[in-house]
């Protein structure tokens, strides 16, 4: 089974639901069905061999998705090109990929340069290769099958963390199978489930459009993504769940006269992208209900390792942990010398199974350092507690050694955003004479909070002691971000070392 035949089975099943519902009007299951057939067809036509690359740098949007449904539809490989990232990034990814076909819309095209593929527009229907004349041309057409293992590649998705050269990650069709299949089972979707679209479908949202379509429940797209617009979606829309970085909930959380009430038919509000520290989960549980969840996983096991949903929320002590491991998928705890670790232990995460990538696009010598013995080496650091929930601290790298002293930076971030004046922050060593290494703390305030140095170390200090308190702590209005909204840890560690002795 290839993962668009969930959405295959659905439309089946659901032919007059709605499957999309944006702001240029309802498209049903039956009408989406069809369109991707043809599109994919018209990829055949335009490239008849499966596996080649087709790149899509697009907003959210109806088209976007039909886009990317035909790729998976063609037996072609998605790439996705992030549309708040930059010309030259985007034009290194294409030159590493190779893609046969790039689909744009207007604000994707000028972004992507003049190349040898065949470039269609969405939203152009002038262009040479409109989307409206290939469904014109292909209309009712069926795209071929090629007879593909279940380990081909689906997409080739480049890592975009905080720190390192972004990877292409080849993720293969098992990974996208075995993620359809735990989403669907760890969020309970249902036909009546309408997420709201508020992360870029080429990162988080893109994991859950097919468990969505797959069950019968609708996209609610926005046209612009905004606090405002999200809450409308829930409060008007009726939208039940969604997918965003803890950031954009704070923003919703701290809109002037909005409540829980806004919120009428929430039951699922999965924060991912960056860790929430205790102290702002429940402010969040507090403010929205008992609605609140999170998953574990990269791209190189994409989204849902680990699920913690928000029953598991309901005991105080998981709140600082991402779950039990989800179905298909092992994950364990790893010492240096590769042995597994006992539970309780802190090591490297490590994770087998369905969900793992086959590897990184043309470097085999980085994939064979990342996949021993089957076995995907996270880079994180962490421990499972004797019940099989996942504790991360840090990534191996980012692991502070002061005076002889392992401090996790994930302990100290907790620690200053349980003060009021905090609105977010990363912690962080620099060289130091007389420690080796000393503990930083970048820190973005609440609007309109004040807070000292010294205050805010005073309250580390009463928490964790005086090893883990920061030696400086570092003020931002505004914390440097990627264009997914996670915090820039390299960016505010440069930014401290340019300000530090």
């Amino acid at each position: 089974m290839y993962p668009i035949d969930f959405f295959f089975r659905a439309a089946e099943q659901h032919p007059d639901r709605v499957a999309l519902d944006g702001p240029d009007g309802q498209v049903t299951y039956s009408r989406l069905a069809a369109d991707t057939r043809a599109l994919a067809a018209a990829l055949q036509d335009l490239d008849p061999a499966p596996q080649t690359r087709v790149a899509i740098c697009a907003g959210n949007s109806a088209r976007h998705i039909l886009a990317l449904l035909a790729v998976l539809a063609s037996g072609k490989v998605w790439v996705p090109l992030n549309y708040r990232s930059t010309a030259s990034e985007i034009g290194r990814i294409l030159d590493a990929t190779a893609p046969s076909i790039v689909i744009v819309d207007g604000v994707g095209a000028p972004l992507v340069q003049a190349g040898p593929a065949r470039r269609i527009e969405l939203e152009d229907d002038a262009a040479e290769l409109a989307l409206s004349a290939l469904l014109a041309r292909c209309a009712g057409r069926e795209p071929a099958r090629h007879p593909l293992p279940r380990d081909a590649t689906q997409a080739i998705k480049f890592t975009g963390g905080t720190t390192g050269l972004p990877k292409g990650v080849m993720q293969p069709y098992h990974a996208w199978n075995a993620g359809i299949i735990n989403q669907i089972i760890s969020w309970g979707l249902t036909p009546d489930d309408r997420y709201v679209v508020s992360a870029p479908i080429t990162h988080g949202t893109g994991t859950y459009l097919l468990p969505v379509l797959a069950q019968g429940g609708s996209h609610l797209l926005l046209d612009s993504v905004t606090p405002a617009t999200i809450t409308a979606a829930f409060r008007e829309r009726g939208g039940t769940l969604s997918f965003m970085p803890p950031t954009l909930i704070y923003m919703i959380m701290a809109q002037p006269g909005v409540s829980r009430a806004d919120f009428p038919r929430l039951r699922n509000l999965i924060y991912g992208g960056a860790p929430m520290p205790v102290e702002k989960i429940e402010r969040a549980r507090a403010f929205f209900g008992p609605v609140l969840g999170t998953t574990y996983g990269q791209t190189e096991a994409p989204q849902i390792v680990t699920v913690l949903r928000p029953a598991d929320l309901e005991i105080p002590g998981n709140r600082a942990s991402v779950g039990r491991v989800t179905h298909l998928t092992d994950v364990a705890i790893m010492a240096p010398d590769g042995a597994l670790l006992p539970r309780g232990e802190i090591g490297e995460v490590v994770v087998q199974g369905d969900l793992v990538m086959t590897g990184y696009w043309r470097l085999p010598d980085k994939t064979a350092e990342t996949v021993i013995d089957g076995w995907l080496h996270t880079g994180d650091t962490g421990l499972i507690d004797a019940r099989g929930y996942l504790f991360l601290k840090d990534r191996l790298r980012d692991v502070i050694i002061t005076g002889g002293f392992n401090i996790y930076p994930v302990d100290v971030e907790n620690a200053l955003s349980s003060h009021p004046a905090v609105y977010e922050c990363s912690v962080f060593g620099l060289p130091d004479d007389k420690w080796g290494e000393a503990v930083h703390a970048a820190v973005q305030l609440q609007p309109g909070a004040h807070a000292s140095d010294d205050e805010l170390k005073a309250h580390v200090r009463a928490l964790l002691g005086p090893v883990a308190t920061p030696k400086q702590i570092h003020i931002h209005a505004s914390l440097p971000r990627s264009s997914v909204g996670k915090v820039l840890k390299n960016a505010v560690r440069d930014a401290a070392l340019k300000e530090t002795p």
